[in-house]
């Protein structure tokens, strides 16, 4: 009888500690999606950020350079696209992810062919609200390649999290899924040519 008793408690005993483990592992992961999800709303932010600033770029740079039309409706058809993306989802579906990336991509080819018009026009370098202008886009820049690398670091840690065992059991019991990375964009291991 006496036995019947230490079995039954080691066996509870087991189950308890299978129970808090699993327990502890999903709430980790949880902490993690969080996580996740916060770095991608910074980077959701800044690329805001920059789509809020190019319309009185454009406008500015039209004011001296009327005649270059095919670069300021490239800009707006990219800056277009991107907000026409319906972003619900976009974080936990690889290929919406893929066509947030490809559009924000277009959007910097874009603004980088505007960038090389306004080279044209000296007295656009003279013009204090272009400069103030410029200086936030290129600030926006950076913030934007820190906030995507945050946010890579965090769907690393994430990631890796669900892919260790016995986390990867937990995980897929759980339903959490892999996030994408950023990734640079095709062509960028290649140094643009520049001629003078």
């Amino acid at each position: 009888m006496k036995k019947g008793w230490m079995i039954l408690i080691g066996v509870v005993l087991v189950l308890f500690l299978i129970g808090r483990m699993f327990v502890g592992t999903r709430n980790s992961f949880v902490v993690k999606d969080e996580a996740v999800k916060t770095a991608w709303s910074q980077v959701e932010n800044v690329y805001q950020r920059r789509a809020d600033l190019i319309p009185n770029l454009v406008q500015t740079v039209k004011g001296v350079a009327s005649f270059e039309q095919e670069t300021f409706t490239a800009v707006a058809e990219a800056r277009s696209k991107v907000n026409n993306i319906n972003m619900a989802g976009v974080l936990d579906n690889p290929q919406k992810f893929q066509q947030f990336q490809a559009s924000q991509g277009e959007l910097s080819s874009a603004l980088s062919r505007l960038m090389v018009v306004v080279e044209r026009y000296p007295e656009l370098k003279a013009n204090q609200n272009f400069l103030n202008l410029q200086a936030q886009l290129e600030g926006t820049e950076n913030r934007i390649a820190v906030e995507r690398r945050r946010f890579n670091e965090t769907s690393q840690a994430y990631n890796t999290a669900i892919r260790l065992f016995p986390g990867s059991i937990i995980a897929g019991m759980s339903g959490f899924a892999q996030r994408a990375y950023f990734e640079a964009a095709a062509g960028a291991e290649q140094a643009p040519e520049v001629s003078f």
